[in-house]
């Protein structure tokens, strides 16, 4: 077995997906095929031998959409730009032409309340002809931009695969041709009758603005690749013949030699041969303390070397580094299939056909019956009227614009109405640790002193040693200094101790400061400091040793602190009923450190970057919906795996790229919102539909007659539409209340 990823041209909603998929599973020698419309990506499963790729094309081409394969020459991102740029010069066309139009058209209503005379020209009681032509003419542009719904959608209804396009296609078309069957008659007797041209022109100019925002949020995702893949240097300094040359990171090959200097990017993968020096490895594994390289030490390719210059033996080249593997875990994390309910596009696919049947067979009924050819058009056009999807189609999207600008409001941004569906379906949130829960920032957090010492004292000893080292926890205590305004000491000799820390002349005093090795290393006794050390440890912090000409004078510990919304954060999320995960690099004892700190359920720790997306895979495979939180480029699989990926504010570009939801404020509270947001705007989106559906299914029986058999009155497609049209404006009422939507917080 095979498995291929195309890209598809011409969807235009999940039915079209669905449809893609069946064409595709009926080739033979197919044993899977999804199609992700987000992505719009067809990843089918075949047997080579039996099934073509020609053949499929040809299927999918067939079925009124066009299969590219991957990797050919189209500029995809110019091309979404292209598609974007002519969804809003489409709108722009159609609201010029849509807003006069309901000026004319509604005019009659208004001047008859307010006791005004209209101009004559378009007084329906003086001039119908005039009024009703002008009608037209503005609404013939409005259908010639919009076109593409009626080709689309009527394609697919002859196809027996309705979707949203054909839902749009049938209402409109129903009060076009109504309208114009009204004007031909007010052409031939010059009286008025009723015409529903702006409902046709209104319908058309809000769908084209909804898809217009969709495809904006769509044209986002592929750009997370992009910024991976700049990630990586282009170069690399390779040892050839005892000479450094520079070559292109292409042709870097295993077992060569690399010199790496301050500040630059380490090319590959490698373990280091000479030198020292400590290596930020934050975009790749997301913690922010520099790691210490020394001879033997393992390095990732894109990591940044700090302040030594090394050499070292590349490992992994090419699609086998750390990078590359990350970049394709988020390649395929973003081409699967998510389970994204599209109700509207399921409830068009019974009752499309349902009305367009039921509508045929009243007009014949009545027409056998004995009724005039007029009274049985007039049915017919009447039931489509009643059972115009216009409320249907409007049901979704208007929700979810509501729902999605007033997250924008707070600081929450939600990339598409596929994640603000599905994120009120959440179970489990997956927090990473360092930058999400955590500051980020290593900062001083205790000073223990051993004698009689002054707090500032012991800090001014230990910025003043730390200032010349540019180790991240020494620059944690000479920023604390800094904040104290203590002034620093005069060094004389300076000596770095790999794995140790560091020595220290101070204006003639020898000061030691380092790890609890190099203090039993110097035989410096340790007084009663050794149970306070294993508490501070025990608590996720770094204790570090100051000794004053081989005396002991004092602890300072340094960790990476909680944020100020994080446990409160969590709280709220437990109140919803939802699971918390923390995920990190780091080891257990500083894990379940922070656990007890925040209150979280599971801790999943010393998770390599490249195993996150396979945690939250293994949630998702306890059956639940699973959001992930992050703001590191080694987050982006995992996002991007996520049922939901949610990215902080001060994270990454590419963790805020492969995210579905992007926090502004950095504050996790605003996870909380996101989720109460979404299921707010669904629990709307499902009353919409109710009274959508609910207003079609009542009037259509009316439409039919069924009160004129019994005496009772015919329903005059005008009330026909004004039942319609009230569908639609209660639709967009009800969505309107979520403005009123706040915060839990607030």
């Amino acid at each position: 077995m095979k498995s291929r990823t195309f890209q598809i041209e011409g969807m235009s909603c999940a039915a079209c997906a669905r449809t893609i998929e069946k064409v595709s599973k009926k080739l033979d020698g197919v044993e899977e095929a999804n199609v992700n419309f987000a992505t719009e990506k067809l990843t089918i499963t075949f047997d080579p031998s039996k099934m073509k790729v020609d053949d499929l094309k040809k299927d999918v081409e067939r079925a009124g959409y066009k299969i590219i394969e991957e990797g050919s020459n189209i500029d995809k991102n110019k091309k979404k730009e292209e598609e974007i740029k002519e969804l809003k010069r489409r709108f722009i066309v159609s609201a010029v032409f849509t807003i006069p139009l309901l000026v004319v058209a509604m005019g009659p209503m208004i001047t008859e309340k307010l006791n005004i005379m209209l101009p004559g020209v378009i007084d329906p009681m003086v001039h119908p002809r005039e009024f009703a032509v002008i009608q037209l003419l503005l609404v013939l542009p409005v259908i010639t931009v919009g076109r593409k719904y009626f080709t689309v959608g009527f394609k697919s209804l002859f196809r027996r695969s309705p979707n949203m396009d054909s839902l749009i296609a049938i209402g409109t078309s129903a009060a076009f041709l109504y309208s114009l069957f009204s004007v031909f008659k007010i052409l031939l007797d010059n009286n008025y009758y009723h015409m529903y041209f702006e409902s046709a022109g209104v319908i058309l100019t809000l769908i084209t603005l909804g898809k217009y925002f969709e495809n904006v949020a769509k044209g986002k995702t592929s750009e997370a690749i992009k910024k991976l893949m700049d990630l990586a240097p282009k170069t690399a300094n390779v040892i050839k013949d005892g000479e450094e040359i520079k070559v292109p990171i292409d042709e870097v090959e295993v077992s060569d030699v690399i010199v790496v200097r301050p500040g630059e990017k380490i090319p590959v993968d490698g373990e280091v041969i000479d030198g020292m020096t400590s290596v930020d490895e934050s975009m790749l594994t997301g913690e922010s303390i520099p790691v210490e390289k020394t001879p033997g030490s393992k390095i990732i390719g894109a990591s940044i070397n700090k302040n030594g210059s090394i050499k070292y033996r590349a490992t992994r080249v090419g699609k086998d580094t750390a990078l590359s593997q990350i970049i394709k875990l988020v390649e395929e994390a973003q081409g699967s299939k998510a389970p994204i309910a599209k109700l509207a596009d399921v409830i068009a696919g019974y009752f499309v056909p349902v009305v367009l049947i039921l509508g045929i067979i009243a007009s014949i009924a009545w027409y056998i019956s004995g009724q005039s050819g007029v009274f049985a058009i007039t049915i017919f056009i009447s039931v489509l009227v009643i059972a115009c999807p216009c409320a249907l189609g409007l049901a979704t999207p208007t929700a979810i614009m509501v729902g999605t600008g007033k997250g924008a409001e707070y600081g929450v941004l939600i990339k598409s109405g596929g994640a603000l569906e599905i994120a009120h379906r959440i179970q489990t949130v997956v927090f990473d640790k360092t930058g999400t829960i955590t500051e980020g920032k290593p900062k001083v957090t205790d000073i223990v002193l051993s004698s009689d010492l002054k707090e500032d004292y012991l800090i001014q000893i230990a910025a003043s040693a730390e200032k010349a080292s540019e180790h991240p926890l020494g620059e944690a205590i000479v920023k604390e200094a800094e904040k104290r305004n203590i002034p620093l000491k005069k060094i004389e000799s300076f000596l770095a101790v790999p794995g140790y820390g560091i020595e220290v002349t101070l204006e003639g005093d020898d000061v030691l400061l380092g790890n609890k090795k190099l203090i039993m290393d110097r035989k410096i006794f340790l007084k009663d400091m050794k149970e306070v050390s294993q508490k501070l440890s025990s608590e996720g912090k770094t204790p570090m040793y100051i000794a004053l000409n081989n005396k002991l004078i004092g602890i300072i510990a340094v960790a990476d602190t909680v944020k100020e919304n994080s446990k409160k954060a969590i709280e709220k999320l437990h109140s919803l009923g939802i699971e918390v995960v923390m995920i990190t690099g780091d080891n257990k004892n500083t894990a379940q450190a922070i656990s007890k700190q925040v209150g979280i359920d599971r801790i999943l720790a010393e998770v390599l970057p490249q195993d996150k997306a396979n945690e939250v895979k293994k949630l998702q495979n306890e059956n639940k919906k699973v959001a992930m939180v992050g703001d590191g480029i080694n987050d982006a699989p995992a996002l991007a795996q996520a049922d939901v990926g949610i990215a902080i504010g001060s994270g990454t570009d590419v963790a805020m790229e492969s995210a579905d939801i992007v926090l502004m404020k950095s504050d996790l509270m605003d996870v909380v919102t996101a989720i109460d947001l979404s299921k707010k705007t669904i629990k709307n989106i499902k009353e919409n539909l109710f009274w959508a559906f609910g207003y079609n299914s009542l009037g259509i029986p009316v439409a039919m007659g069924v009160l004129f058999i019994f005496g009772g009155p015919l329903l005059n497609p005008m009330i026909a539409a004004l039942a319609m049209s009230f569908s639609s404006v209660s639709v967009l009422l009800n969505a309107l209340r979520l403005k009123r939507f706040r915060p839990m917080y607030n």
